[in-house]
């Protein structure tokens, strides 16, 4: 299985979360989108241990089963199309998981998370 991790699905990771630990275990690649590092940066930038979540989130990128997904003209179509059918829905969710759940469905990967929100997105598979 590929996978790709929302930011908390990443933290929950670093706190040991036994499903999550089991879904990467059992994941040949381990993506993660540039939009979910820009929000993990953040939070790092806003707490009191900035150079040691830094140090720990490259250790975990240089792995070689480990990539990141940067936002493309495709994911940009997609996040288009899942904005307008979760508004239409009156169910609209945090812009940047539209972007990260977009990613997940242009590369065919399963999106690690545990927001329940991500559920409403149509074909979205979603681990644990």
């Amino acid at each position: 299985m590929n996978v790709v991790l929302d930011t908390s699905a990443y933290s929950m990771l670093r706190r040991g979360h036994k499903a999550i630990l089991d879904v990467v275990r059992r994941s040949e690649t381990i993506a993660i989108s540039a939009v979910a590092l820009g929000e993990l940066h953040s939070g790092f930038r806003a707490g009191n241990r900035c150079a040691e979540n830094t140090a720990q989130l490259a250790q975990f990128l240089s792995k070689p089963s480990v990539r990141v997904l940067n936002v493309t003209g495709e994911t940009a179509l997609r996040y288009a199309e899942i904005d307008a059918y979760l508004r239409k829905k009156g169910r609209p969710i945090p812009r940047n998981d539209v972007w990260i759940a977009a990613v997940a469905l242009e590369h065919g990967l399963h999106l690690v998370t545990l927001d329940v929100h991500f559920r409403e997105i149509p074909l979205l598979l979603i681990q644990p």
